[in-house]
């Protein structure tokens, strides 16, 4: 990697999956992987088209019971381009000798640049260079530019491009035996200026997709249906030492875009539109631009360099163009079909720091949180709650996608999956609310949607809690943590655990955090909010009185992850790591030999310590006292340590939190962790998963880390909180945020000091706190230099 470039050098079929995630390219509307045009699904390659939010479901027959899931669907490939020598085989890295193999992402510009020398024999060669974008400026266009020199020879060379609608789900192995066939109806054609397209539609969703190519040549162009493929033929005459050119510009469109007739009509007209392929780059550079000088931060050497390519997969997932779609936050991109592409918690990791830049996208992530408020709520009902039970995994209408069974590679059993029960994402997502308005400054989202969702989140968890006469304290039962290993306990005949103290304490700052938002709400909006809802002072005492009596569980001085946790056996951590090495799989593991993680103190993520991650010390410190309980630092140390002793870190965003958290708690340890966040999809710490997509939301985890949680950046009350605590491996740096209509508010953090420069194009100062009890106003124009507190 250098500054703005991401390289591979030689052909290294072992690593092909997961540099084709890493090249991934797209523009927050649909995504390509970084395949080679000319390979084909296979157990090296795997082309993926994703748009988002276009999801299909099927049932599939699994252990001899009948299993639905709801998938995102691997579209028509509209890569293909392939070459070859009449009358000879297609030209590929996998059936012709390699010379020279050089694919560079070129993250400044949004490009591909791919270089391949093949050999033909005999002194022979033919070089390859291709450059591929898709469009950040038009959301619905992608372009393939190739370049063809032969090396010591003259001659024809046949070249074939297609749209390719024989695609299927086939992108991880682990869901082999599900059903992938989400198109169908594949009808290709050709339009009257010779451009091809090819249209479906998904199964059962009936999503209708349509795309449509235009091939540019020196020579003139063929076309041919090979269905389900449309295909465009040329056939050039090299010779040696001269360079010919081939562009495909295509148009892609689905029946969920919004001010359109039909599919195919808009994808053959805006193909026809387009300009040629040099022209086209001009906008895309453009809106790149834009993109990095808003969001992008200064930090040195590698960790600078990796949080640039985190932020570009953030942004090739979550753009601007995002604020017009349907879509939540899929936690492992457009880049591949792990976890199905399900919404799950991880926009609680990704809209910190959209907050801060891009709020339009917060807020449009946000409206299809509210959008599938109903279904929450019939979710909540339907268990017999009132309320609104967000699903933990949300698709395209926001019920409850987690899969009945998981598969476990180790022992080849699928196993029962309760996951569902992560009741915790309803918080998650209340969180996110206050989040985007404090950094916004959006009252008129907080006073309508975002109040309406606290109030249904905070309905559903006093509804939840059961008083508990001997304890004298409400206990919220038949939960899983943000762990996710444990749930059960051992032996039960149910699923479920009692009294997660995550869930119970971020439950309590839902509840307070929705009263005082209800108690602010201008007397309008509150009247009609209650008589639409039903909300009565009574229900409003109610809900105060659970937020501060809801049983949090202690065992040896710290915090216990459920009711329980002490009780459970210890694990022989050094015996696991002797005999297995990489254990972060540790649940894997234990059940192929027969045992179960519910019968230790093990955890795969943070789990207790995410309230260290969303809360800063004092506001965790007064979450507790509201509790009755005292939270004293060294309370939290040995929290910190016990827990830190006892994860397996299972998780790519199980780096992220505990550096996040020691940064704070211990400091000389937290770089390790930082570390590993910063590695998790680069090095593909968890052996193979980044192959199946990226995981989106420890990029934008450790983007957050920088901008957040080492300068400790609070929006609140209308104005900026700021407590840093500088690692010495990262103590200086810059960035700038967004924050109450100030675009380009800049940061810069050194060695003992802080600066804030406010853009002059404002009209109010901006007030920032910081330790020690001081406060500053900055005005537009001005820069203000503090001097740290150590």
């Amino acid at each position: 990697m250098t500054g703005w470039t991401w390289r591979y050098e030689g052909y290294d079929p072992a690593e092909e999956r997961l540099r084709e995630s890493l090249c991934t390219l797209g523009n927050g509307y649909f995504a390509t992987r970084g395949v080679l045009a000319e390979c084909t699904a296979d157990d090296t390659h795997y082309p993926g088209t994703y748009v988002a939010g276009v999801y299909n479901r099927l049932v599939s027959a699994v252990g001899g019971r009948r299993v639905e899931n709801e998938d995102v669907v691997n579209l028509p490939n509209w890569l293909p381009l392939r070459f070859r020598q009449p009358g000879g085989d297609w030209l590929g890295p996998d059936t012709t000798p390699v010379l020279d193999h050089v694919v560079t992402l070129h993250l400044s510009s949004g490009l591909m640049e791919r270089l391949t020398r093949f050999g033909l024999g005999a002194g022979r060669a033919l070089l390859v260079r291709q450059l591929r974008f898709v469009h950040m400026a038009d959301p619905h266009l992608a372009g393939l530019r190739t370049e063809f020199t032969a090396e010591g020879f003259s001659g024809p060379l046949e070249v074939e491009a297609a749209l390719d609608g024989g695609v299927t789900n086939a992108g991880v192995p682990r869901y082999a035996d599900l059903d992938g066939r989400h198109v169908t109806h594949v009808v290709t054609g050709t339009s009257q200026h010779d451009a091809v397209w090819l249209r479906c539609r998904t199964r059962t969703s009936d999503v209708r997709i349509a795309c449509a190519a235009r091939l540019t040549s020196p020579a003139s162009v063929a076309v041919r249906h090979d269905r389900p493929r449309a295909v465009q033929t040329t056939r050039l005459d090299l010779a040696a030492g001269k360079t010919l050119t081939v562009d495909k510009v295509v148009a892609l469109h689905t029946s969920r875009d919004p001010a359109i007739s039909d599919p195919l009509h808009a994808a053959v007209d805006r193909v026809h539109r387009a300009a040629p392929f040099d022209e086209l780059l001009a906008p895309h550079l453009t809106a790149w631009q834009q993109l990095w000088r808003r969001a992008e931060p200064d930090v040195p050497d590698e960790a600078g360099r990796i949080l640039r390519l985190h932020l570009f997969h953030v942004l090739q997932t979550l753009s601007p163009h995002t604020a017009d779609l349907d879509v939540g936050v899929p936690a492992r991109g457009l880049h591949g079909e792990a976890y199905r592409g399900h919404v799950f918690w991880d926009e609680l990791f990704v809209l910190p720091y959209l907050n801060l830049h891009f709020p339009e996208v917060s807020r449009a992530l946000l409206h299809y949180r509210y959008r599938r408020l109903e279904r929450a709520r019939t979710a909540a009902h339907d268990a017999g709650r009132r309320g609104a039970m967000y699903p933990w995994q949300s698709g395209s209408d926001g019920r409850e996608e987690t899969q009945q069974l998981h598969l476990n590679p180790r022992s080849g059993r699928w196993l029962p999956d309760h996951s569902h029960l992560q009741h915790h994402v309803g918080s998650a997502i209340a969180y996110n609310v206050w989040e985007y308005c404090e950094a916004a400054g959006d009252e008129e989202f907080l006073h309508t949607k975002g109040a309406e969702m606290l109030l249904q989140i905070s309905r559903f968890w006093a509804g939840s809690a059961s008083y508990d006469d001997r304890l004298g304290r409400h206990r919220i039962k038949g939960v899983v943590g943000p762990d996710e290993y444990h749930d059960a306990y051992p032996g039960a005949d149910r699923p479920g655990l009692d009294d997660n103290a995550y869930t119970n304490v971020t439950a309590t700052w839902v509840l307070a955090r929705t009263l005082e938002v209800l108690r602010h709400l201008p007397e309008p909006r509150r009247r009609e909010l209650a008589e639409r809802t039903g909300l009565d002072e009574a229900e409003l005492g109610h809900w105060d009185h659970i937020s501060r009596t809801l049983h949090v569980p202690f065992h040896d001085g710290v915090i216990s992850q459920f009711e329980g946790y002490g009780e459970l056996a210890e694990l022989d951590w050094r015996g696991y790591r002797r005999r297995y090495g990489d254990i972060r799989r540790l649940d894997r593991i234990l059940e192929a030999e027969g045992d179960t993680v519910n019968r230790y103190q093990a955890s795969k993520q943070a789990d207790v310590l995410m309230l260290g991650y969303l809360f800063s010390p004092a506001e965790l410190q007064g979450v507790f006292r509201r509790l009755g309980l005292n939270l004293d630092e060294r309370t939290w140390r040995r929290t910190v340590d016990y827990y830190l002793h006892r994860t397996s870190h299972g998780s790519t965003l199980s780096g992220l939190v505990h550096g996040w958290i020691l940064a704070r708690a211990r400091r000389r340890d937290a770089w390790k962790f930082c570390q590993e966040a910063l590695q998790s999809d680069i090095a593909d710490i968890q052996g193979g998963t980044t192959g199946e997509g990226i995981h989106l939301g420890a990029m934008a985890g450790t983007l957050d880390l920088v901008q957040r949680g080492l300068t400790g950046l609070e929006t609140r009350g209308g104005a900026l909180w700021l407590d840093p605590v500088p690692l010495p491996e990262l103590s200086s740096y810059s960035f700038t945020v967004r924050y109450h209509g100030h675009w380009g508010v800049r940061l810069r953090l050194e060695c003992g000091s802080l600066e804030i420069t406010v853009p002059s194009a404002g009209r109010y100062p901006i007030e920032v706190h910081l330790p020690g009890h001081r406060a500053v106003r900055v005005d537009p124009g001005e820069t203000a230099r503090l001097a740290l507190l150590e």
